[in-house]
């Protein structure tokens, strides 16, 4: 996927200006920076909930997998061969490219396994039992993102981190080639968080998913993104994979404040931002005690 000069506004202000964002299969992209930055309208528009005032979506022309024999991923192999996103009716663009949104309205008084079924709707034709393969993709989003255990509970009752994850089943049930994230460790705790990212990992390595993903948690973006884009005032500041991204000297000046990167033995990474009580004396000190 390719978002190739891509200018968006509101209400005629724009926010992001002549962004360019590579998305490539099997591979997971995450979009950081500062709140305000365009991150979230740069991803809505990947997936055609905000209409570019300037600029186009490509997409791979069969809209397959890797696994799948797909081709077409390189820029210049978009531009030449690539789809239009803008092209595709709603139910073509729906079985290529699905997103978890921040937020989205959860219809009540219905199951978690009715509301994950709801991620088929590309496949389906006028009847439910038009989808050979639904029933068995359906129990393998949910077993993935572990809501199985209450699929016959109603959504009304789950908390807010049950129900991320039963969006994320339905996101994964409507299985397609391009995966968008929105922010998706909120309302997660630490476990979840973890798994999440894991997943995340494996429907690249091992599904050729493409994948991009909104974080503000710099950490968890280092820990699982192949590459990093970083916005600043709506522009794309920097890109490269998170040890080239997630320095010291960009961070700091692209977020207004003192961030350290520390680089371990295994090369994971670790930022640490500076405000006037999380001194790095201060949390050295803490550390030793």
């Amino acid at each position: 996927m390719l978002g190739l000069d891509l200018t968006l506004s509101y209400d005629g202000a724009p926010v992001v200006h002549g962004a360019e964002i590579h998305l490539e299969p099997g591979k997971v992209t995450a979009l950081v920076g500062p709140n305000g930055s365009g991150k979230s309208t740069l991803l809505r528009s990947l997936a055609r909930l905000h209409r570019p005032d300037a600029g186009r979506v490509l997409l791979a022309d069969d809209g397959r997998t890797i696994s799948e024999g797909s081709h077409a991923t390189e820029p210049a192999d978009l531009l030449e061969h690539g789809i239009d996103a803008a092209t595709l009716n709603g139910r073509e663009f729906a079985r290529r490219v699905t997103l978890l949104a921040q937020s989205r309205p959860t219809p009540g008084g219905i199951t978690v396994r009715e509301l994950v079924e709801f991620g088929r709707h590309p496949h389906r034709g006028r009847w439910v039992a038009g989808d050979a393969d639904g029933a068995a993709i359906v129990r393998r989003a949910m077993e993935l993102t572990g809501v199985a255990e209450f699929a016959e509970q109603s959504v009304d009752r789950l908390s807010g981190g049950q129900l991320q994850r039963v969006w994320l089943a339905s996101c994964l049930a409507q299985d397609t080639s391009v995966l968008l994230l929105d922010e998706p460790t909120t309302y997660l705790d630490l476990r979840y968080q973890v798994e999440l990212l894991d997943l995340i990992r494996e429907l690249a390595d091992e599904h050729g998913v493409t994948i991009g993903v909104v974080l503000h948690d710099l950490d968890q973006a280092a820990a699982v993104a192949d590459r990093v884009v970083l916005l600043e005032s709506g522009r794309v500041r920097a890109v490269g994979t998170p040890a080239e991204v997630l320095v010291s000297d960009v961070l700091s000046s692209a977020y207004g404040i003192r961030v350290d990167v520390e680089v371990d033995d295994r090369g994971c990474i670790t930022t640490c931002p500076i405000g006037r009580y999380n001194t790095r004396e201060r949390v050295e000190r803490l550390a030793v005690a």
